[in-house]
């Protein structure tokens, strides 16, 4: 009975840790960036799920602050590429040269070799030098003239980029985006959320007084346990439902993807723990579809309108389906 009692007690106890934890980083960032709660939780939710974060918006919404003050929580490794036209695949993966005193080659690492990596207007580059992440952010390893070299884990990238119809920006690839675990807009502050910003910068950045609070060590414990949070098969059937809908649909030229049902069953798992659960409900699943799913469809033009931004057709779709797929109860 004592074995048992402890045993309880460690759990209780790693759980109000992890709990604070938590708590801890989304109040750090919900400090700089103002009136967003649901942008700031889903950007939790990609770290814990062990997934990688695309935010896409207007400039000047803070894309750049929120990917910044989540990378200032975390006492990892940070590094950031400012993706422009002339960047380089090595500018991000590192390369080899020649050292003349050792008489050697020798690999140079490049900014991707962190624990958290901002690739900020990741779509103002060139889609070569955009396919320079592709295996780092799906096998965490990255291959430089034939050398393959392991990246620190944990390993998160978190990528900003202006909408497709902007000026001076190359559509990011089927290929990339299914490696974007989560994508999400933040949008405009209201008025009152708005004002908290002019105040909060009225004596410097905010920004600056972001401390870490939360190790690399710990974010990987805490990813370790989003995998025990247990679903249901209803709520797996309920999942697969949503996502072979996609591929049956005739208004989806290209549905969800394997990777992709793995990715709305992990992130639903982390969005679980995170509101402080050891199991998932149907509305964790519905909160993330649109995050999850929508960047990696493909609407069909018969039913793409031509004023609408594709990432508004596709979750429009999506709303449009959910309707007709029961949810378990």
């Amino acid at each position: 009975m004592k074995i048992l009692q402890t045993a309880r007690g460690a759990e209780e106890s790693r759980e109000s840790a992890s709990a604070e934890s938590i708590a801890q980083l989304r109040a750090a960032v919900e400090s700089v960036i103002k009136g967003k709660p649901e942008a700031v939780q889903l950007s939790v939710v990609a770290l814990l799920a062990g997934g990688h974060l695309l935010i896409e918006d207007v400039p000047g919404t803070g894309k750049t602050t929120l990917a910044h003050a989540l990378a200032r929580g975390l006492s990892g490794s940070f590094q950031r590429v400012q993706f422009t036209a002339d960047l380089l695949p090595s500018d991000v993966t590192g390369l080899s040269f020649y050292n003349e005193r050792t008489n050697a080659f020798e690999f140079k690492p490049g900014p991707v070799f962190a624990n958290v990596l901002l690739a900020d207007e990741i779509n103002r580059a060139t889609p070569k030098t955009q396919s320079a992440l592709l295996e780092a952010m799906a096998e965490n390893q990255v291959t430089v003239e034939g050398t393959t070299y392991p990246l620190p884990v944990p390993f998160v990238v978190l990528a900003t980029q202006n909408p497709v119809e902007h000026q001076g920006t190359f559509p990011l690839p089927e290929s990339q985006l299914d490696r974007f675990m989560l994508r999400m807009k933040i949008g405009y502050p209201d008025l009152d959320a708005e004002r908290e910003i002019l105040i909060s910068h009225r004596h410097g950045e905010p920004l600056d007084e972001v401390l870490p609070v939360i190790g690399g060590d710990e974010v990987a414990e805490l990813q370790h346990q989003v995998m025990n949070v247990n679903v249901d098969e209803r709520l797996i059937d309920y999942l697969l439902s949503i996502v072979h809908a996609t591929r049956a649909s005739e208004m989806i030229d290209l549905g969800v993807s394997p990777r992709g049902t793995l990715a709305l069953h992990r992130a639903a798992q982390s969005l679980a723990f995170i509101e402080g659960r050891s199991y998932c409900l149907p509305d964790d699943i519905k909160r993330l579809v649109i995050p999850v799913c929508a960047h990696r469809l493909l609407v069909n033009h018969r039913y793409a309108s031509p004023t609408a931004a594709a990432s508004d057709e596709a979750e429009g779709v999506l709303r449009e389906l959910l309707k007709t797929i029961s949810v378990p109860l």
